[in-house]
Protein backbone atom coordinates (compact mmCIF):
# COMPACT_ATOMS: atom_id res chain seq x y z
CA UNK A 1 0.00 0.00 0.00
CA UNK A 2 1.35 3.20 -1.08
CA UNK A 3 0.63 5.98 1.28
CA UNK A 4 3.84 8.57 2.04
CA UNK A 5 5.39 9.44 -1.36
CA UNK A 6 8.82 11.62 -1.74
CA UNK A 7 8.20 14.48 -4.73
CA UNK A 8 12.10 15.52 -5.74
CA UNK A 9 11.64 19.42 -8.01
CA UNK A 10 8.56 20.03 -5.53
CA UNK A 11 9.14 23.50 -5.99
CA UNK A 12 8.58 23.70 -9.95
CA UNK A 13 5.75 23.63 -12.28
CA UNK A 14 4.90 20.13 -12.28
CA UNK A 15 6.37 19.59 -8.69
CA UNK A 16 3.62 22.26 -7.96
CA UNK A 17 0.53 20.75 -9.50
CA UNK A 18 1.99 17.42 -8.16
CA UNK A 19 1.94 17.97 -5.07
CA UNK A 20 -1.35 19.40 -4.54
CA UNK A 21 -2.84 16.62 -6.55
CA UNK A 22 -1.38 14.03 -4.32
CA UNK A 23 -2.68 15.91 -1.37
CA UNK A 24 -6.34 15.58 -2.65
CA UNK A 25 -5.75 11.94 -3.73
CA UNK A 26 -5.11 11.33 0.08
CA UNK A 27 -1.86 10.96 -0.47
CA UNK A 28 1.44 12.05 2.69
CA UNK A 29 3.79 14.23 0.47
CA UNK A 30 7.56 14.91 1.57
CA UNK A 31 8.40 17.87 -0.75
CA UNK A 32 11.88 17.81 -1.39
CA UNK A 33 13.35 21.21 -2.59
CA UNK A 34 17.11 22.23 -3.51
CA UNK A 35 17.10 26.16 -2.69
CA UNK A 36 15.50 27.14 0.68
CA UNK A 37 14.83 30.58 -0.47
CA UNK A 38 12.38 29.21 -3.58
CA UNK A 39 9.56 27.46 -1.29
CA UNK A 40 6.54 29.55 -2.56
CA UNK A 41 4.73 26.64 -4.88
CA UNK A 42 4.49 24.76 -1.01
CA UNK A 43 3.35 27.84 0.92
CA UNK A 44 0.52 26.95 2.73
CA UNK A 45 0.73 23.63 2.05
CA UNK A 46 0.49 20.35 4.78
CA UNK A 47 3.40 18.68 3.54
CA UNK A 48 7.00 17.60 4.83
CA UNK A 49 9.43 19.59 3.75
CA UNK A 50 12.82 18.34 2.85
CA UNK A 51 15.64 19.91 1.46
CA UNK A 52 17.98 17.86 -0.64
CA UNK A 53 20.12 17.85 -4.08
CA UNK A 54 19.85 14.55 -6.27
CA UNK A 55 23.67 15.36 -7.05
CA UNK A 56 24.08 14.42 -3.08
CA UNK A 57 23.69 10.79 -2.66
CA UNK A 58 23.65 10.99 1.12
CA UNK A 59 20.94 13.28 0.79
CA UNK A 60 18.45 11.33 -1.27
CA UNK A 61 18.81 8.51 1.06
CA UNK A 62 17.54 10.57 4.00
CA UNK A 63 15.05 11.94 2.19
CA UNK A 64 13.56 9.16 1.13
CA UNK A 65 13.66 7.24 4.53
CA UNK A 66 10.36 5.94 5.60
CA UNK A 67 8.52 6.79 2.20
CA UNK A 68 6.74 3.98 -0.04
CA UNK A 69 7.10 5.95 -3.26
CA UNK A 70 9.31 8.53 -4.96
CA UNK A 71 7.84 10.69 -8.14
CA UNK A 72 11.26 12.19 -9.55
CA UNK A 73 10.65 15.50 -11.10
CA UNK A 74 14.05 17.46 -10.45
CA UNK A 75 15.71 17.98 -13.35
CA UNK A 76 16.73 21.14 -15.67
CA UNK A 77 15.00 22.06 -18.68
CA UNK A 78 17.30 23.95 -21.42
CA UNK A 79 16.55 25.17 -24.86
CA UNK A 80 20.37 26.93 -25.28
CA UNK A 81 22.36 23.99 -24.74
CA UNK A 82 24.56 22.78 -22.25
CA UNK A 83 27.63 25.56 -21.99
CA UNK A 84 28.63 24.50 -18.28
CA UNK A 85 27.64 20.65 -18.19
CA UNK A 86 25.13 21.47 -15.11
CA UNK A 87 22.06 19.68 -17.61
CA UNK A 88 23.42 16.69 -18.23
CA UNK A 89 24.91 16.26 -15.15
CA UNK A 90 21.63 16.58 -13.52
CA UNK A 91 19.53 14.91 -15.63
CA UNK A 92 21.97 11.93 -15.84
CA UNK A 93 23.28 11.74 -12.43
CA UNK A 94 20.20 12.70 -10.75
CA UNK A 95 17.98 9.93 -12.18
CA UNK A 96 21.39 7.48 -11.07
CA UNK A 97 21.59 8.42 -7.50
CA UNK A 98 17.78 8.65 -7.27
CA UNK A 99 17.55 4.95 -7.95
CA UNK A 100 20.51 3.64 -5.68
CA UNK A 101 18.46 5.95 -2.69
CA UNK A 102 15.45 3.88 -3.40
CA UNK A 103 17.37 0.72 -3.37
CA UNK A 104 18.65 1.66 -0.43
CA UNK A 105 15.68 2.82 1.53
CA UNK A 106 13.37 -0.02 0.50
CA UNK A 107 11.17 2.58 -2.26
CA UNK A 108 8.26 0.16 -3.21
CA UNK A 109 7.61 2.24 -6.61
CA UNK A 110 9.49 5.10 -8.60
CA UNK A 111 7.94 7.72 -11.03
CA UNK A 112 10.81 8.87 -12.89
CA UNK A 113 9.53 12.13 -15.17
CA UNK A 114 11.17 12.19 -18.82
CA UNK A 115 10.35 13.89 -21.71
CA UNK A 116 8.85 13.67 -25.08
CA UNK A 117 12.42 14.67 -26.41
CA UNK A 118 14.04 11.75 -24.78
CA UNK A 119 12.57 9.75 -28.22
CA UNK A 120 14.20 10.27 -31.54
CA UNK A 121 11.58 11.39 -33.91
CA UNK A 122 11.01 13.98 -36.89
CA UNK A 123 8.13 15.35 -37.93
CA UNK A 124 7.22 12.57 -40.91
CA UNK A 125 6.90 9.64 -38.67
CA UNK A 126 2.90 8.64 -38.89
CA UNK A 127 2.98 8.58 -34.83
CA UNK A 128 5.58 8.85 -32.29
CA UNK A 129 5.26 5.77 -29.85
CA UNK A 130 7.43 4.43 -26.69
CA UNK A 131 8.92 2.34 -29.74
CA UNK A 132 10.52 4.87 -31.47
CA UNK A 133 15.01 4.82 -30.81
CA UNK A 134 16.34 6.78 -27.63
CA UNK A 135 17.49 10.74 -28.25
CA UNK A 136 21.10 10.20 -29.76
CA UNK A 137 24.55 11.87 -30.67
CA UNK A 138 22.92 14.21 -33.28
CA UNK A 139 20.53 15.06 -31.20
CA UNK A 140 19.87 18.29 -28.62
CA UNK A 141 22.22 17.84 -25.54
CA UNK A 142 18.95 18.13 -23.70
CA UNK A 143 17.55 15.80 -25.69
CA UNK A 144 20.75 13.52 -25.20
CA UNK A 145 20.31 13.99 -21.02
CA UNK A 146 16.73 12.67 -21.14
CA UNK A 147 17.48 9.71 -22.84
CA UNK A 148 20.38 9.26 -20.46
CA UNK A 149 18.79 9.64 -17.41
CA UNK A 150 16.30 6.87 -18.89
CA UNK A 151 19.05 4.49 -19.32
CA UNK A 152 20.13 4.74 -15.25
CA UNK A 153 16.13 4.07 -14.63
CA UNK A 154 16.34 0.95 -16.63
CA UNK A 155 20.01 0.02 -14.81
CA UNK A 156 17.70 0.34 -11.49
CA UNK A 157 15.04 -1.95 -12.98
CA UNK A 158 17.59 -4.35 -13.81
CA UNK A 159 18.43 -4.77 -9.92
CA UNK A 160 15.00 -5.26 -8.82
CA UNK A 161 13.43 -1.34 -8.42
CA UNK A 162 9.98 -1.19 -9.52
CA UNK A 163 10.47 2.01 -11.41
CA UNK A 164 8.02 3.50 -14.22
CA UNK A 165 8.94 6.06 -16.96
CA UNK A 166 6.62 9.03 -17.99
CA UNK A 167 7.41 10.95 -21.34
CA UNK A 168 5.33 14.28 -21.33
CA UNK A 169 5.26 16.38 -24.30
CA UNK A 170 5.37 20.45 -23.35
CA UNK A 171 3.52 21.28 -20.12
CA UNK A 172 1.64 24.22 -19.14
CA UNK A 173 -1.03 24.80 -16.73
CA UNK A 174 -1.52 27.04 -13.18
CA UNK A 175 0.57 27.07 -10.38
CA UNK A 176 3.87 27.98 -12.43
CA UNK A 177 5.22 30.17 -9.94
CA UNK A 178 8.76 29.98 -11.80
CA UNK A 179 7.84 31.41 -14.71
CA UNK A 180 8.72 27.95 -17.07
CA UNK A 181 9.64 28.65 -20.92
CA UNK A 182 5.88 27.49 -22.02
CA UNK A 183 4.27 30.23 -18.91
CA UNK A 184 6.63 32.94 -19.77
CA UNK A 185 4.82 32.55 -23.88
CA UNK A 186 1.49 32.57 -22.16
CA UNK A 187 2.06 35.62 -20.20
CA UNK A 188 3.23 37.43 -22.66
CA UNK A 189 0.63 36.21 -25.30
CA UNK A 190 -2.23 37.01 -22.90
CA UNK A 191 -0.24 40.79 -21.75
CA UNK A 192 -0.37 41.69 -25.51
CA UNK A 193 3.41 41.68 -25.27
CA UNK A 194 4.14 39.17 -28.23
CA UNK A 195 4.79 41.21 -31.71
CA UNK A 196 4.92 38.70 -33.72
CA UNK A 197 4.13 34.31 -34.28
CA UNK A 198 6.22 31.88 -35.27
CA UNK A 199 5.14 29.32 -37.57
CA UNK A 200 4.66 25.70 -36.26
CA UNK A 201 3.54 24.21 -33.05
CA UNK A 202 4.05 21.56 -30.85
CA UNK A 203 1.74 19.28 -28.35
CA UNK A 204 0.66 20.61 -24.95
CA UNK A 205 -0.64 18.23 -22.31
CA UNK A 206 -2.19 19.88 -18.81
CA UNK A 207 0.48 19.32 -15.42
CA UNK A 208 -2.75 18.00 -14.34
CA UNK A 209 -3.46 15.29 -16.21
CA UNK A 210 0.19 14.16 -15.72
CA UNK A 211 -0.51 14.32 -11.59
CA UNK A 212 -3.85 11.90 -12.71
CA UNK A 213 -1.42 9.61 -14.96
CA UNK A 214 1.21 9.63 -12.15
CA UNK A 215 -1.14 8.56 -9.76
CA UNK A 216 -2.49 5.43 -11.84
CA UNK A 217 0.99 4.38 -12.79
CA UNK A 218 1.56 4.45 -9.14
CA UNK A 219 -0.96 1.83 -8.59
CA UNK A 220 -0.87 -0.10 -12.09
CA UNK A 221 2.09 0.88 -14.28
CA UNK A 222 4.21 -1.89 -15.21
CA UNK A 223 7.75 -1.78 -13.81
CA UNK A 224 10.16 -0.76 -16.89
CA UNK A 225 7.59 0.84 -18.88
CA UNK A 226 7.34 3.83 -20.32
CA UNK A 227 4.10 5.78 -21.30
CA UNK A 228 3.79 8.91 -23.60
CA UNK A 229 1.91 11.36 -21.96
CA UNK A 230 0.99 13.75 -24.70
CA UNK A 231 -2.20 16.46 -24.59
CA UNK A 232 -2.95 18.18 -27.97
CA UNK A 233 -1.20 19.47 -30.99
CA UNK A 234 -1.87 23.26 -31.42
CA UNK A 235 0.32 26.05 -33.59
CA UNK A 236 1.19 29.29 -31.95
CA UNK A 237 -1.61 30.80 -33.80
CA UNK A 238 -3.88 28.70 -32.61
CA UNK A 239 -2.56 29.41 -28.67
CA UNK A 240 -2.38 32.79 -29.19
CA UNK A 241 -6.00 32.49 -30.06
CA UNK A 242 -7.20 30.46 -27.33
CA UNK A 243 -5.06 33.26 -24.89
CA UNK A 244 -6.98 36.10 -26.59
CA UNK A 245 -10.20 34.51 -26.09
CA UNK A 246 -10.28 34.70 -22.06
CA UNK A 247 -7.50 38.11 -21.55
CA UNK A 248 -8.97 40.24 -24.48
CA UNK A 249 -5.90 41.03 -25.89
CA UNK A 250 -6.17 40.31 -29.41
CA UNK A 251 -3.17 37.95 -31.36
CA UNK A 252 -0.04 39.22 -33.31
CA UNK A 253 -1.37 39.77 -37.06
CA UNK A 254 2.14 39.04 -37.63
CA UNK A 255 3.06 35.18 -38.15
CA UNK A 256 6.92 34.73 -39.09
CA UNK A 257 8.30 31.64 -41.00
CA UNK A 258 10.39 29.88 -38.91
CA UNK A 259 13.53 30.80 -41.63
CA UNK A 260 12.43 34.44 -40.66
CA UNK A 261 12.92 33.79 -36.83
CA UNK A 262 16.18 32.46 -37.50
CA UNK A 263 17.35 35.39 -39.21
CA UNK A 264 15.99 37.65 -36.18
CA UNK A 265 17.83 36.01 -33.35
CA UNK A 266 21.19 37.94 -33.02
CA UNK A 267 18.51 40.78 -32.55
CA UNK A 268 16.78 39.11 -29.91
CA UNK A 269 20.12 37.80 -28.02
CA UNK A 270 21.33 41.53 -28.48
CA UNK A 271 17.61 42.45 -26.81
CA UNK A 272 17.71 40.06 -23.77
CA UNK A 273 21.29 41.37 -23.10
CA UNK A 274 20.14 44.92 -22.57
CA UNK A 275 16.76 44.05 -20.53
CA UNK A 276 17.86 40.86 -18.43
CA UNK A 277 15.08 38.66 -19.92
CA UNK A 278 15.25 35.17 -21.16
CA UNK A 279 15.09 34.75 -24.47
CA UNK A 280 11.67 34.32 -26.23
CA UNK A 281 13.18 31.81 -29.17
CA UNK A 282 16.07 30.43 -29.04
CA UNK A 283 17.88 28.31 -32.47
CA UNK A 284 17.09 24.82 -30.33
CA UNK A 285 13.10 26.26 -29.79
CA UNK A 286 12.77 27.13 -32.92
CA UNK A 287 14.11 23.78 -34.53
CA UNK A 288 11.91 21.71 -32.04
CA UNK A 289 8.84 23.58 -33.43
CA UNK A 290 10.39 22.65 -37.39
CA UNK A 291 10.12 19.13 -36.48
CA UNK A 292 7.51 18.60 -34.12
CA UNK A 293 5.16 15.76 -34.98
CA UNK A 294 1.54 16.10 -34.93
CA UNK A 295 0.72 12.63 -33.42
CA UNK A 296 2.43 12.37 -30.09
CA UNK A 297 0.71 9.08 -28.96
CA UNK A 298 -0.44 8.42 -25.87
CA UNK A 299 -2.44 5.49 -27.01
CA UNK A 300 -0.74 2.78 -24.62
CA UNK A 301 -1.15 5.33 -21.38
CA UNK A 302 -4.87 5.51 -22.20
CA UNK A 303 -5.07 1.62 -22.67
CA UNK A 304 -2.86 1.09 -19.18
CA UNK A 305 -3.43 3.78 -17.66
CA UNK A 306 -6.61 5.23 -18.30
CA UNK A 307 -4.96 8.70 -19.31
CA UNK A 308 -7.21 11.04 -21.34
CA UNK A 309 -5.89 14.66 -21.30
CA UNK A 310 -8.44 17.81 -20.68
CA UNK A 311 -9.28 19.93 -23.95
CA UNK A 312 -6.50 22.45 -24.52
CA UNK A 313 -8.70 25.39 -24.13
CA UNK A 314 -9.91 24.34 -20.88
CA UNK A 315 -6.33 24.42 -19.48
CA UNK A 316 -5.63 28.01 -21.04
CA UNK A 317 -8.94 29.07 -19.31
CA UNK A 318 -7.39 27.90 -15.92
CA UNK A 319 -3.74 29.84 -16.51
CA UNK A 320 -6.12 32.55 -17.00
CA UNK A 321 -8.24 32.39 -14.02
CA UNK A 322 -4.90 31.41 -11.73
CA UNK A 323 -3.43 34.53 -13.42
CA UNK A 324 -5.48 37.06 -12.32
CA UNK A 325 -5.92 34.99 -8.65
CA UNK A 326 -2.09 35.46 -8.14
CA UNK A 327 -1.87 39.23 -9.94
CA UNK A 328 0.26 38.22 -12.72
CA UNK A 329 -1.97 40.13 -15.26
Amino acid sequence: MIRKIAVTGATGHIGANMVRGLLNGGFEVRALYHNKDNRRALSGLAVEQCQADVLNPDSLVDAFEGVDAVVHLAAIISLEGDPEGKVMKTNRIGPRNVVQACLACGVQKLIHFSSIHAFQYSARDPAVTEAHPPAGPASFLYDQSKAAGEREIMEGVALGLDAVILNPTAVLGPFDYGASYTGQMLRKLMQGALPALPMGGFDWVDARDLVIATIAALQQGRAGERYILSGHWASARQLAELCGHFSGQKPPRLELPLWAVLLGLPFLKAYSKLTGERLAYTYQSIMVLKHSNRNCSHEKAQRELGYRPRPLKNTIRDIYKWYKAEKIL
